[in-house]
């Protein structure tokens, strides 16, 4: 979760403010000692002035209670990108992210310069379904224009959340494309599972994804390490791409079922001594010995963090795909009197190394959530080269490896962004909802024999056809997306792709879904050609 260090009147300032204000302080009582002033009561003093000035003397109405909260949030924005104020209204939205308890489209972000940020879209939801991606920006919402309006967290779950089955348009800057792309995202139940599929690759390798790290995960994932031992698995990769994090001792769970001994798994550091914790290997895990392949990316964030790196820093595990998105703050949940809550960062964790993988925000914090997007147009995600690391920050694993430092796990193999058989025609058809409305079609109108067929048949054998290919471009057409020949040709196996396993989802849910999407999965088909690799690590 978070970290920083603070001077000890930053970090008393949000607990005796909110205290105050939840305490009555703006109607007059006076329970600050007046004898010998600190820098703190005598601003809190100046803030109370000024409120009741404002509430006697000026000229239009005013929502006191409004004003209250902009000034404690902005004031939170000077500490650190992840301390953050939760009014009593928003509490149980909040809460809910890492519950699933909810409908809507189903993204991780963060709200940046009055830019809403997608972190991540969450695995199974309509955001991933439809083509959302880490670092894109949100503009627009149903045509209303959302970016430097000085939107909050509430005002994007206004805009967002939904009933299930309700559309939803949504307006994306994103990095390669000058125009702005529209999505119509149907809203949908928010999946509860944080580990939507896991199978087997073939008779050994079995692969387990996690979206998040929710009150459930742990669990999910030993139930599918059993499921998967039990059909032989004896190699695992772990798909932690575009998992924004979550609870941190789920996470720490997870890392103790492949680390033995007494190693390290995570610690961190506060200001205060209280704040200092260690975290090692308490258990005998069920897959501590086998080889072992953790995939990660740019949306790979916090608790995702904290596996990556134990697994890493011990040597346990070989590391495949693109930087992570650098959180490697602690925060603490603070319930307030009238039920609103205060996360403050509390501790730095590090990796078992000594690695802080928080990326920099204090020299420049404009730019700490544009990162991802700034990774694009730096060349980052496309080219190992591109990537700077501090050799300040140079560290090693327990091997003697080199890791660094200072901003999100750098793979042991990178694996660049696929944009191969990507054209602005494929992303239409996504973005439009039209690739969605045919395999509705199609499974509606051929439901008996598909679930008559076994799942290996279709997928060894199911072919999209050119008439099917005709009849999603007369869709097209009919949802206003201008045919492009050439894009469509580019793009003309990747369409095909997509359409087998949507359709395969239609019947077999995530099961069916993974293993055929998953061929489009540049990171996980550069982990199966690295075993070797990384049994010589499990062997050591």
């Amino acid at each position: 979760m978070s970290e920083t260090k603070n001077s000890k009147n930053i970090i008393r300032l949000p607990f005796l403010l909110a205290a105050a204000i939840a305490g009555g302080i703006l109607i007059g009582a006076t329970t600050i000692n007046s004898g010998s002033k600190t820098g703190l009561t005598n601003g809190v003093d100046k803030f109370r002035e000024i409120m009741n000035y404002v509430e006697r003397n000026y000229v239009d109405d005013v929502d006191s209670e409004e004003l209250i909260e902009t000034a404690i949030t902005n004031m939170l924005e000077k500490l650190d990108p992840h301390t953050v104020y939760i009014s009593a209204k928003d509490i149980d939205i909040s809460r809910s992210q890492l519950e699933g308890k909810f409908d809507g489209i189903g993204i991780e972000f963060n709200i940046f310069k009055d830019t809403i940020y997608v972190v991540a879209p969450l695995g199974g939801g309509p955001s991933e379904k439809i083509g959302l991606m880490s670092g894109d920006k949100i503009i627009t919402v149903d045509g209303e224009t959302v970016a430097g309006i000085g939107i909050n967290n509430r005002g994007v779950f206004d805009r967002l959340r939904g009933p299930k089955g309700t559309p939803v348009d949504v307006g994306i800057k994103r990095k390669g494309d000058a125009e702005l792309i529209e999505f119509e995202i149907i809203r949908d139940k928010i999946p509860q599972a944080s580990i939507p599929v896991s199978y087997m690759i073939d008779h050994e390798i079995g692969y387990i994804k996690v979206t998040r790290f929710s009150a459930t995960t742990y669990d999910e994932f030993k139930g599918a390490l059993r499921k998967l031992g039990g059909e032989g698995m004896t190699k695992l990769i772990l798909d932690l791409t575009g998992n924004p994090g979550g609870y941190m001792d789920r996470a720490v769970d997870m890392a103790d079922e492949f680390i033995s001994g007494d190693q390290m798994i995570v610690y961190t550091e506060g200001r205060e001594s209280r704040y200092d914790s260690e975290h090692r290997a308490q258990k005998v895990g069920e897959f501590e010995n086998a080889a072992l392949i953790v995939l990660i990316d740019q949306g790979s964030a916090s608790a995702s963090e904290i596996v990556a790196g134990a697994i890493q820093d011990n040597d346990r595990g070989l590391i495949v795909g693109r930087r992570s998105f650098g959180k490697g703050l602690v925060q603490m949940p603070i319930s307030l009197r009238d039920g609103s809550e205060l996360r403050l960062t509390i501790s730095r964790y590090y990796t078992p190394s000594g690695r802080s993988i928080q990326k920099p925000y204090t020299d420049d914090p404009e730019k700490y959530d544009e990162d991802l997007y700034t990774r694009y147009e730096s060349g980052e995600a496309f080219n190992k080269d591109s990537i700077k690391v501090d050799e300040e920050l140079r560290f090693e694993t327990s091997k003697g490896r080199t890791v660094y430092g200072g901003g999100g796990i750098m793979p042991d193999i990178f694996v660049p962004l696929d944009t191969l058989g990507s054209s602005r025609f494929l992303t239409r058809l996504f973005t439009s909802n039209t690739i969605g409305e045919y395999v509705l079609k199609y499974y509606n109108k051929n439901k008996k024999k598909l679930e008559a067929t076994e799942y290996s048949d279709y997928k060894n054998d199911f072919v999209v056809d050119e008439s099917m290919l005709k009849d999603l471009v007369k869709i097209a057409n009919s949802n206003k997306v201008k045919y492009n020949e050439e894009h469509f040709q580019y793009s003309k196996d990747l369409i095909k792709l997509h359409l087998k396993a949507q359709i395969a989802r239609r019947v077999w849910d995530n099961d069916g879904f993974y293993p055929i999407f998953n061929e489009t999965n540049e990171i996980l088909k550069e982990a199966l050609k690295q075993f070797d690799q990384a049994e010589r690590l499990a062997r050591n």
